[in-house]
């Protein structure tokens, strides 16, 4: 896998140290919070590619509520969603609103390893398609990224 970073929400605290911890032991820049307003506020701070996310949370957001918010902030990054409830409605919601897929949980790390991959992949896949449609204007007006920076 390229470098890329995630980030994991969820509010079992030792859950998410220890899925921390195994995460950068293989080199991946990961970050852990135990909130949806937690999370929000560390999408304010930088981009991550791939969320991780519990979506049973207590307290004033729950997991698809975050999730509502994170598509909002950073349409592009990818989420996995956890549950520990085996709650396939609450998934099935999270699907549609626009998570990469879920994982139930216990996870298996092996299993959330192929996940990541997977939701990196679809991630660099939009980045491309992204730049090369911004290069492709650039190459139709060449013009403009000059008068741009002269409006400034």
């Amino acid at each position: 896998m390229d470098y890329f970073s995630i980030l994991v929400v969820d509010d079992e605290v030792d859950f998410l140290e220890t899925l921390v911890k195994r995460l950068q032991k293989r080199n991946i820049d990961t970050v852990g919070v135990t909130s949806g307003e937690e999370a929000l506020a560390a999408l304010e701070k930088r981009r991550f590619d791939v969320i991780i996310l519990d979506i049973k949370m207590p307290g004033g957001m729950d997991g698809i509520e975050t999730l509502r918010e994170i598509k909002r902030h950073q349409p592009l990054a990818e989420v996995i969603l956890l549950t520990g409830h085996g709650s396939m409605e609450t998934s099935i919601e999270g699907m549609k609103l626009g998570a990469f897929d879920y994982l139930l949980k216990p996870i298996k790390l092996e299993d959330l390893m192929a996940k990541l991959g997977e939701a990196f992949e679809k991630k660099n896949f939009h980045d491309q398609k992204i730049r090369k449609a911004q290069i492709k204007e650039l190459m139709r007006f060449p013009g403009r990224v000059f008068q741009q920076e002269k409006e400034k």
